[in-house]
């Protein structure tokens, strides 16, 4: 096995928990700002129309087995009421097919307005998580040895809340998407030649917020911050600045602390369609190793807005 299979190799065992876990974060985004649901349930229906966005998340690229990620989601206002709804699914690979987990999730919101201006949405997300985990793959790695079964289809029931308000230019939103601290397997009780783990999907809290100055009649400039806590693990805050030119390109910088550096660039193909892409460098040591090349995502995102209904502006979040 050459160096680069072996640090391949190693990252995916650390992955699947073949040491002890005690706490499992949800996926990242860079572009999470055009993907809000994803981290707040009472987002749902607050963009004024069908919106359905799909993203995809290549991360560490050059590594063998390194962890992608593709959402899907669509939400709505009910017309002629407060209400809003949404379907989001998300597909974790590690390991190429080792560890994959797939979340089906319905959303409902409700938003009642605060101020001639601000509205406050309340969100709550239902569904749960398929895990499959193939030990026959980590058996090929010249590592500890893994005698344990198969994982397939094993389904574990979420549920999550949000709180989100917005006006014009601002807006701010609390959330934790899962609430339910899930054991996804256990094998500790097995002969002292298993290998020994537990994994958890700990409860991911976030605050997001962010405003929109408006620099000159073409030019807008959104600073934004996200801070998610989770048990067991670091703090995580990425701070972005973005700036949109002419209502139709989007282009900024993200940091997220003591772990990447990330460009972001967007561009508003019509009313209906906006593609935005983005790449993140680690600043970690991760990141300095020859194997790494950095991550990678792609958005597209398709809302419907019918010629009568064009918008003088478009949102910025």
């Amino acid at each position: 096995m050459n160096i680069r299979n072996k640090f391949s190799a190693l990252l995916i065992l650390l992955f699947v928990g073949l040491v002890t876990v005690s706490a499992q974060q949800d996926a990242q985004y860079t572009q999470y700002m055009f993907n809000t649901m994803s981290v707040n349930p009472a987002y749902a229906g607050s963009r004024g129309q069908l919106s359905i966005a799909a993203l995809y998340r290549a991360q560490w690229v050059g590594l063998d087995g390194a962890p992608t990620s593709q959402t899907l989601n669509l939400h709505s206002p009910i017309r002629n009421s407060k209400l809003g709804y949404g379907i989001s699914i998300v597909n974790d690979e590690i390991g190429d097919g080792t560890v994959q987990e797939t979340y089906f999730d319905g959303v409902l919101s409700y938003t009642i307005d605060v101020s001639a201006e601000g509205k406050l949405s309340f969100g709550l997300k239902f569904g749960g998580n398929l895990l499959n985990l193939d030990f026959n793959k980590l058996r090929n790695f010249d590592s500890e040895p893994v005698n344990s079964d198969n994982i397939e289809n094993r389904f574990s029931p979420n549920f999550g809340l949000g709180l989100y308000y917005h006006s014009n230019k601002f807006y701010a939103g609390l959330s934790a998407p899962n609430l339910l601290q899930t054991e996804h397997f256990d094998n500790s009780q097995r002969d002292a030649n298993s290998v020994q783990f537990l994994s958890q999907e700990r409860i991911n809290f976030y605050f997001i917020t962010g405003y929109v100055f408006d620099l000159n009649g073409n030019l807008k400039f959104k600073p934004a911050l996200l801070t998610k806590v989770v048990g067991g693990a670091p703090l995580q805050v990425d701070f972005s600045a973005n700036f949109m030119f002419n209502e139709k390109f989007t282009f900024g910088a993200a940091y997220r602390w003591d772990a990447a550096l990330s460009a972001m660039a967007g561009f508003q193909i019509s009313d209906q369609f906006m593609l935005g892409l983005a790449y993140d460098k680690e600043t970690t040591e991760l990141g300095g190793t020859q194997f790494n090349d950095g991550s990678f995502e792609v958005f597209l995102r398709f809302e419907l807005v019918k010629s009568f209904q064009r918008l003088v502006s478009p949102r910025f979040f």
